[in-house]
């Protein structure tokens, strides 16, 4: 369980600290009949009901005054289908879980975010996604879903089950039902090798298509205050495996992207003047590496430094322009931002409110240190945004409503009207879903 999500006194909080709820009560159960039992007991009590996992999204997507139910006691592998490449999980199971055991298996998932700590059901429902040319979100490899609907009935979906609702409940932002298990596509076990290196801010802007192109996986930081950036590109390989090794990989990722970035972001908080010097040291601090190793340790970093994020999906073909103007923003704003801003792209898909939902799509996150304040440099990167016609992470920080995403989704209206049949007494209402959705 994760102690950040158990507050004292039954309130609940969020991994960055800026959520906080109190629910009426917290159901923990054991089994899909339990849980449906749950929902039910809900109803007859006039009690709205959300599902909650760990905690890592920054918008109130899982808060409730309601009954919170936390899967961690679903989880684990249900089943292996070696013949269909599929693997099918209880929700709760964390992606770390997820991913050790696949590896054990000899499997893989084909992509993943960079973060492995979330289950698979609040990753999946809020859009986690990593970087790739041809592979999309999480959500993008479910082959099937099992959910708990309202009426507290179970009900299963896929491409050729209820295909309605598996075309919307991939990505259901919890307002469907609570999804009790999914079925992954997966494949054997392959290697990446992952490229690291520096590179200037103008040469990847100018090199961008080239960069995407050329690569499964491309993604960059950028550092604001300076015009440096470190890129990332995973390519399958034959091998050798070539981990990199125990004490550069603390040094590197624990002690450098963790520890001392944690002791910067510190000092930062505490004298802003003293972040774009900083900013020009660790932006040359992590230096070329070249290594290869199973999907999940290259897709996947510790990430110890809690944060809180914005990030949108814009056209492809609208990144570098966008970028452009944030940089020019932040130079003239007299912002002091010490987080890097992430840079992946994601090919379309055909999940109603996918953030790559019938675009080809690339995802600029920005972020600030936890307990700085944040607003204005988010509310100035929105309308950069916005102005590209984006559509921000359902999990990340943003100001957007049903108004806005009824214009920048094709398909919105199929999902309010799919929402409308699931639930409509609006079991699984809470003030964000009252936001983005309508009431």
């Amino acid at each position: 369980m994760s102690s950040t999500a158990n507050g004292k006194n039954g309130t609940w909080r969020n991994w960055g600290g800026n959520v906080c709820a109190r629910p009426a009560r917290e159901v923990t159960p054991a089994s899909v009949d339990e849980l449906a039992a749950a929902v039910r007991r809900a109803a007859e009590d006039g009690l709205k009901v959300k599902a909650v996992g760990t905690g890592h999204s920054f918008t109130s997507i899982a808060a409730t005054d309601g009954v919170l139910i936390r899967p961690q006691l679903l989880t684990g592998i249900r089943a292996i289908d070696r013949e269909a490449m599929t693997v099918t999980v209880e929700a709760g199971t964390p992606l770390k879980r997820l991913n050790m055991a696949l590896a054990r298996e000899g499997l893989s998932l084909t992509n993943m975010g960079d973060i492995m700590e979330q289950t698979v059901s609040g990753a999946t429902s809020t859009g986690t996604h990593g970087t790739g040319r041809d592979s999309g979100s999480i959500a993008a490899q479910i082959k099937g879903l099992e959910l708990v609907t309202a009426d507290g009935s179970v009900l299963t979906c896929s491409e050729k089950e209820n295909p309605e609702v598996f075309a919307a409940a991939r990505i259901g932002l919890g307002a469907l039902g609570i999804v009790t298990a999914i079925t992954f596509a997966v494949e054997p076990v392959f290697l990446l090798t992952a490229r690291e290196e520096p590179m200037p801010f103008d040469r990847v802007l100018a090199d961008f298509e080239e960069l995407w192109a050329e690569n499964e996986h491309f993604e960059f930081y950028w550092f604001p205050h300076t015009g440096n950036t470190n890129t990332k590109r995973n390519n399958r390989s034959a091998g050798p495996e070539k981990p990199v090794p125990q004490l550069q990989s603390w040094f590197e990722d624990e002690f450098l992207s963790n520890g001392v970035f944690q002791v910067a972001n510190w000092v930062g908080r505490a004298a802003p003047a003293t972040i774009p010097a900083i900013a020009r040291i660790s932006s040359k601090a992590l230096s070329a590496r070249t290594y290869t190793d199973i999907p999940y340790k290259v897709f996947t970093s510790p990430r110890r430094v809690r944060f809180v994020e914005m990030e949108y999906g814009v056209p492809r073909a609208a990144v570098v322009e966008a970028l452009r103007e944030l940089k020019t923003m932040v130079d003239r704003s007299g912002l002091k931002v010490s987080f890097p801003v992430e840079v992946r792209t994601a090919p379309a898909d055909d999940i109603t409110l996918s953030t790559a939902s019938g675009r080809d799509t690339a995802y600029i996150a920005v972020h600030m240190f936890q307990g700085t304040p944040y607003q204005r440099y988010f509310t100035a990167a929105e309308r950069i945004f916005t102005a590209h016609e984006g559509r921000p992470h359902w999990g990340k920080v943003h100001t957007r409503d049903a108004e806005y995403f009824s214009r920048v989704y094709p398909r919105f209206e199929e999902f309010t009207a799919l929402r409308d049949r699931l639930d409509p007494d609006r079991r699984f209402q809470n003030d964000y879903l009252r936001r983005v959705l309508g009431a």
